[in-house]
């Protein structure tokens, strides 16, 4: 299914903009020719969802909905949505590094809504056949956020109306009628978000650029999904969790993960025949070309937490689907291009439940860098079935792995294994050794590309603040840096035909 590629690793939030934050706009278009220039068949992105709790693209307001804040805002004053002055109001003081997301959540959606208020009845006309293409979720959706903001932001369980919570059907028509402005509203911002992402997705596809999306395995427990579907989730008669998913320590956190996430109900979702997964992979085929699903050890067995917990320290492995899910989802949709996210903590079994799926699993340089010639993450030892990384989204930088965590031993083999010279970054070098590595495909995150160090670190797990906020500076992404990776690719015999 995969032939011998690379790409490159950029959500869309840390992309440059006038307005605070990464968009679908002019920048985006800019980054596919960068990819295409350089040789490159990816654009990884992380989960493009509405962010809740922390910013944090895994813990999303709905499984389906995108992100308003990636609505491009020029666009919308292309099209008489909105005028000089609106975009002046959206204006956040640029910051080409980082993302204020309480700023621009003080701005955006007031300049969003005078946008709404502009539309004419031939765009209204497309929401409308937007609206019932997507009936199977966009209602829920615009509902469940009209009602957090009826309800003064609290989480789902702490609603003040407990017919509402239970979605007693009389109070659905209420609240329907009630808040219809406001349902109206949060269904056109989805219809501006995936007109715009198609577009998007339409252009990267005629350069060659294929786009790697992104599943996470759980919902946000504040969430449409857990609204809509409760008694796929392990929650109580509030609708809070009683079972929150995470993981073990491992070499991310000595306490584990406590993610929060409410864990599922096996049971009932294969009772259904696996409905909701199927058409959660069914979205997400719309939109990319190739889907990696997070934390995909946890289809084998899955760290089970108690809800009130400090820590994942106390958690217990609960068994998963294992392939009852996997060959439903092929029997309803043939081979699906899918990436498995196996790090963390794994043992033989998860690793024989991922050779029968067949789907490659992900190998990641850093995890290597240590004086150990039988470590997995070593690039001589991926497998061809496998995605190599440098780094990721989670993870140290290979500039700030190398410098600031390995011991000196450890930095003395990988000096000599990565032929570390003082006429190129860094982070080049190990670009260089990956992809020259047997793995199919091999990715870089735009941070190693331009071998950046621990300031630009997108996430460190199991910590609040600060983290999903890093952007990369318009005058990074220029023609000697493609140029680079354009020769990087062709010496490792990764170069996308369609670019040559």
């Amino acid at each position: 299914m995969f032939e011998r590629s690379s790409g490159v690793v950029l959500h869309i939030s840390s992309l440059p903009s006038p307005y605070g934050i990464g968009t679908m706009g002019k920048d985006a278009y800019d980054f596919v020719d960068f990819l295409r220039d350089g040789g490159q068949t990816y654009w990884q992105v992380l989960p493009l969802g509405q962010t809740g709790f922390g910013d944090s693209p895994y813990q999303c307001f709905s499984a389906a909905a995108g992100n308003p804040y990636f609505i491009d805002l020029d666009t919308l004053a292309d099209m008489g949505l909105l005028t000089g002055e609106d975009l002046k109001d959206a204006d956040v003081g640029e910051n080409p590094d980082r993302v204020d997301y309480n700023k621009v959540a003080e701005t955006r959606f007031t300049v969003l809504r005078r946008a709404f208020d502009r539309a004419d009845m031939k765009l209204l006309g497309k929401m409308a056949a937007f609206r019932w293409d997507n009936r199977d979720w966009v209602e829920d959706y615009a509902m469940f956020m009209s009602l957090k903001n009826y309800f003064d932001h609290k989480a789902l369980w702490d609603w003040d109306d407990e017919a509402i919570k239970q979605r007693d059907p009389e109070a659905m028509r209420k609240y329907a009628f009630e808040l219809k402005q406001e349902i109206d509203f949060y269904v056109f911002m989805q219809y501006l978000f995936f007109e715009q992402w198609e577009k998007l997705r339409a252009y990267a596809n005629r350069q060659g650029i294929q786009i790697i999306g992104d599943i996470p395995i759980y919902v946000s427990p504040d969430s449409c999904d857990v609204w809509a579907h409760p008694e796929m989730f392990q929650v109580d008669r509030e609708l809070k969790p009683h079972g929150v998913a995470g993981v073990p320590p491992d070499y991310y956190s000595a306490t584990g993960q406590l993610w929060g996430n409410p864990t599922y109900n096996w049971k009932v979702i294969e009772a259904d025949g696996y409905k909701w997964w199927i058409w959660r992979v069914r979205r997400n085929l719309a939109l990319f070309d190739v889907t990696r699903i997070d934390h995909f050890r946890g289809f084998q067995a899955y760290w089970e937490i108690p809800e009130g917990e400090e820590t994942a320290i106390n958690g217990k492995w609960k068994k998963g689907p294992r392939m009852k899910l996997f060959k439903a989802i092929k029997a309803a949709l043939g081979d699906v291009p899918i990436i498995a996210e196996d790090l963390g903590d794994i043992d033989d079994d998860v690793r024989k439940f991922l050779k029968k799926t067949g789907y490659p699993g992900m190998r990641v340089m850093i995890f290597g860098m240590r004086a150990d010639e039988n470590n997995d993450h070593i690039p001589f030892n991926w497998p061809k079935n496998c995605v190599g990384y440098t780094s990721t989204h989670d993870s140290e930088t290979v500039v700030e792995q190398f410098n600031d965590k390995c011991s000196d031993a450890d930095r003395d083999v990988m000096k000599e294994y990565l032929r570390v010279s003082d006429n190129e970054p860094l982070g080049w070098s190990a670009i260089r050794t990956a992809f020259a590595a047997p793995c199919t495909i091999a990715m870089t995150t735009m941070q190693d590309l331009l071998s950046l160090g621990a300031d630009a670190r997108m996430n460190i797990p199991s910590t609040l603040g600060g983290n999903w906020s890093w952007r990369v500076r318009r005058e990074a992404i220029n023609k000697d840096v493609s140029g680079f990776l354009r020769k990087a690719t062709y010496g490792g015999k990764r170069l996308n035909p369609r670019t040559r």
